[in-house]
């Protein structure tokens, strides 16, 4: 059995999720959202994400994190802004030991869908029914955290298995 963390990076919300595999078995442990107000100064939202995902890593004990890279797409400066959320959340799990896996928007969609190009909805879906889950994890950012997770569960050391 291993415990394993998904995270959704973003600087308004990061999105994280752990899940519990036992061989090809998995279940939803936990999930959920750290939000941050744009209202807020940039190093006090950053030092919250590093803050809340260490609180959660402190909790759960995983031993490894799969978490989405960055995608630029037209926006450059959110690209940027999740680049910043995404290095507080990595700097919590280094302190906490964790094996970390990167997969890209489209490897996290095809290891939970089989479709790189999949809908949120989608994954939300694929999501729910791979863990077992009453209704689709919400927000959106935490479903797409537990699908980093069940990511990392089919590669080995962010690489295909």
């Amino acid at each position: 059995m291993r415990i394993v963390m998904g995270i959704d990076p973003g600087l308004a919300h990061t999105g994280w999720g752990v899940i519990e595999q036992r061989g090809s078995h998995l279940a939803c442990v936990a999930y959920g959202c750290v939000a941050t107000p744009a209202s807020q100064p940039l190093a006090e939202r950053l030092m919250k994400i590093h803050h809340q995902i260490g609180a959660v890593v402190e909790r759960f004990r995983p031993e490894c994190v799969g978490i989405e890279t960055v995608w630029f797409g037209q926006n450059v400066t959110a690209a940027f802004a999740t680049g910043q959320a995404r290095g507080a959340a990595l700097v919590a799990c280094a302190e906490g030991g964790l094996a970390v896996g990167e997969y890209t928007p489209r490897q996290i969609k095809l290891a939970v869908v089989g479709e790189g190009s999949a809908e949120k909805d989608q994954v939300q879906y694929m999501v729910r029914h791979l863990l077992s889950l009453d209704r689709p994890p919400e927000p959106d950012h935490a479903a797409d955290a537990l699908a980093a997770a069940i990511c990392y569960t089919t590669h080995e050391n962010g690489r295909l298995a």
